[in-house]
């Protein structure tokens, strides 16, 4: 039997090491609806400025990031969380090793 649900005791958990100049991501959720991939980055790793296609969400769960979202740049700290339209032009720099969840949104 299949359950209606999916369920993970513990997203840290799912990442592997971060080891020093490295960027890591786990695939840890696929619907039709939307693609959740967790990021660990090491302090000083940055994800430069790119774009989308789809619109996402950005949930910072541990660490402390520079993010540019087009024009503005802003700190991201635990727990902060962002919803960006299709294409915007972003990054981010780890200032301490981050743990951050990105939902890829399909719909």
């Amino acid at each position: 039997m299949t359950t209606p649900y999916f369920h993970v005791d513990d997203l840290l958990a799912q990442l592997p090491e971060i080891a020093p100049d490295s960027i890591v991501s786990r695939t840890v959720f696929t619907s039709d609806q939307v693609k959740v991939t967790l990021f660990g980055f090491a302090a000083g790793q940055e994800l430069s400025e790119h774009t989308a296609s789809k619109p996402a969400v950005l949930h910072f769960l541990q660490g402390d990031a520079r993010l540019t979202l087009g024009d503005f740049e802003t700190t991201a700290k635990p727990g902060a969380w962002v919803h960006m339209p299709a294409n915007l032009p972003h990054s981010i720099y780890a200032e301490t090793p981050v743990v951050m969840l990105l939902y890829l949104l399909q719909g």
